[in-house]
């Protein structure tokens, strides 16, 4: 008898440690409402705006002061780059050190907020969180008909301030939207933009696997939570548990194609979506086929019928989903879904997008990993400020070109990168995690490659349609069997186009993209890594991109320039868009009489000596990095 109590008490104590653990999981702070905080009150300054008083909150408990802000000249390259992507030029750089207006800033602002370029910029951020890639990927990576087009969606949704909501709905159902048109069924191709197998070894597996894909884009872009990892048991971390997986494929199930057919690209033809060369998704049922939870995830071990619904852990926002109304040829289940994703009480869905936001503003998230507000990611560094954005970012509207402005106008972001205290501050805190100082970053892959050709006066700035497929060394496609299928270079003039406008080939990353950490898209990506490594270098160095770069702009100011210092002192407002320091002008002038003297017997030995000049020049830290 007294055996049976120990094993009673032994199990009940065993049941309150399970369930404490789950009121832990969903006591979690990103499932809480979101509650507007305080702003705090500083000592030291009375008129800060409501971020900086956050961030210097936290500086005051430890003491610190922040950056000074940084000079006029290094604060208009950085926000050219932030928000459009491409450097300012040396008379853009005058006119904003020379303008006494008191708003010179904030209307610099709105001027590249509503510049074209910030659509191509921002897009390519977006790209990278929904996996899209123009081909399928496996062994034919095959390219997807018309994909592009939802790429110019996103360009044109950034372009035109589309509501963030709005931005969540038409990706997961605009097809089933109050009066869709062709640009939102365009925009569901976010679903269809993952990898395709249409030879499986198993159809009828694949099929899950597909699903798989859909949950986990739609789960980690919108809500921040790895819902994918329920596929064949509880989430081990979070508390999802494996019917939430299937509830959230349920909405999807409706438009699942079988593998097989090489013409559908794994989703529905023009006919099902009602437009001609649209790549999107829509239902192919009204009322779906019944959907099984699979035992460890396997197709070939069904268990009960799983009915569509939301998410668990959010209790409040978990209501029934209804059938869809008799006139609709669609499930609604996704539309459903949608709404429940843009819920303002949902707790999720703002503070994942402004933290993302953040991210690429000021180098890194308040919460570091953008893609898992689980219980396995980072602990926020600022959580009362992420709240107050989420709150601000609601209540504006969605808005996220409101929401960059405010950030951008805040002395956080424009503070410097030298701090006259850093030194001690760097005992405290060496990550810089409290946000005392900026933090320099390099140009990542697109912003370089369309900043060389900025500078050298070659770019080419044409928006939308097909995307270019640029010049290739014959050994990147050695191993193709056959390369002219795989890979054939547009006109000259199509190549000089922005980067975001590039082919994105799953199987065949252009190499100077894939050195300077373009990422990969089997999955999706919210933060790229960060390397250093000799191949840059070499890339740098040796790449003919680089070169023609060089000599084109040498070129262009040979044409201009007949005095060689003249055009040297050209080259570096060009380049860096400000004058060169007499001494800075005097080495790049030994180097170039150096380098005439090697050429000399050419009859275009100036040429070639300007050239290697830009090539240094375009090789410095000055140009690679954003400070």
């Amino acid at each position: 008898m007294r055996r049976c109590f120990v094993v009673l008490g032994i199990f009940i104590i065993s049941i309150n440690i399970l369930l404490s653990e789950e009121k832990a999981g969903l006591d979690w702070w990103s499932f809480q409402k979101i509650i507007r905080p305080e702003i705090p009150k500083l000592e030291n300054s009375f008129n800060a705006k409501p971020i900086d008083a956050f961030i210097r909150s936290e500086l005051e408990k430890n003491n610190i002061k922040p950056s000074p802000v940084s000079s006029p000249d290094r604060l208009i390259k950085r926000i050219y780059y932030d928000l459009v992507g491409l450097p300012p030029s040396y008379e853009s750089v005058q006119s904003f050190i020379n303008d006494k207006d008191i708003y010179a800033y904030e209307k610099l602002v709105d001027d590249l907020l509503d510049s074209s370029h910030f659509g191509e910029r921002w897009a390519r951020h977006w790209f990278d969180v929904v996996r899209y890639a123009e081909t399928n990927g496996y062994e034919r990576d095959e390219v997807k008909p018309n994909i592009w087009k939802y790429r110019d969606w996103v360009i044109k949704a950034f372009n035109s301030n589309m509501s963030y909501d709005q931005f969540v709905k038409e990706q997961l159902a605009g097809d089933e939207i109050d009066e869709p048109t062709e640009s939102s069924v365009i925009a569901t191709g976010m679903l269809r933009a993952g990898t395709w197998n249409d030879e499986p070894n198993d159809p009828h597996e694949y099929k899950y696997e597909r699903l798989e894909d859909m949950v986990d884009v739609v789960s980690t872009a919108f809500l921040g939570l790895t819902v994918r990892c329920a596929r064949c048991h509880d989430h081990k971390f979070d508390p999802i548990p494996q019917v939430d997986y299937y509830r959230m494929a349920a909405a999807f199930w409706a438009g699942t194609i079988d593998p097989g057919s090489r013409s559908d690209m794994g989703g529905p033809n023009d006919k099902q979506l009602g437009y001609e060369k649209v790549f999107g998704w829509t239902d192919i049922h009204r009322i779906p086929p019944p959907l099984h939870l699979l035992k460890n995830g396997d197709p070939h071990k069904k268990t009960f019928i799983v009915k569509p619904g939301n998410l668990s852990l959010v209790a409040h926002l978990n209501r029934p989903i209804m059938d869809p109304p008799k006139n609709s040829k669609t499930s609604w289940r996704r539309r459903q879904l949608a709404e429940y994703i843009t819920n303002s009480d949902n707790p999720l869905t703002a503070r994942v997008m402004v933290n993302r936001i953040w991210q690429h503003l000021m180098g890194k998230g308040i919460v570091a990993t953008p893609n898992n507000f689980g219980l396995k990611s980072a602990i926020p560094s600022h959580p009362e400020l992420l709240d107050w954005l989420a709150i601000e970012f609601v209540e504006g509207g969605w808005s996220i070109k409101r929401m960059i402005k405010m950030i951008v106008l805040s002395e956080t972001y424009k503070q410097g990168l030298i701090n006259p205290s850093s030194n001690e501050i760097m005992q405290i805190d060496p990550d810089n995690r409290l946000l005392w100082k900026r933090d320099i970053r390099r140009m990542d892959a697109e912003v370089l490659r369309d900043s060389l050709l900025e500078v050298s006066g070659d770019l080419n700035l044409k928006m939308g349609g097909e995307s270019f497929y640029p010049d290739l060394a014959p050994e990147v496609l050695e191993g193709f069997s056959r390369k002219s299928s795989a890979w054939a270079p547009s006109p000259h003039k199509d190549q000089l186009r922005r980067s975001v406008y590039m082919i994105s080939k799953r199987h065949l990353l252009v190499p100077f993209m894939k050195a300077f950490d373009f990422p990969s898209s089997e999955k999706p990506c919210g933060n790229r890594n960060i390397t250093t490594v000799v191949s840059q270098s070499l890339a740098m160095l040796n790449n003919q991109f680089i070169h023609s770069r060089s000599l084109n702009l040498a070129r262009t100011l040979i044409e201009t320039h007949e005095e060689d210092r003249e055009a040297m002192f050209a080259a570096w407002k060009k380049i860096f868009s400000r004058a060169p320091e007499s001494d800075e002008l005097d080495v790049s002038f030994k180097h170039f009489q150096k380098q005439k003297s090697i050429f000399s017997g050419k009859d275009n030995a100036r040429l070639l000596a300007l050239s290697s000049v830009c090539h240094v020049l375009l090789n410095s830290n000055e140009f690679l990095y954003i400070d």
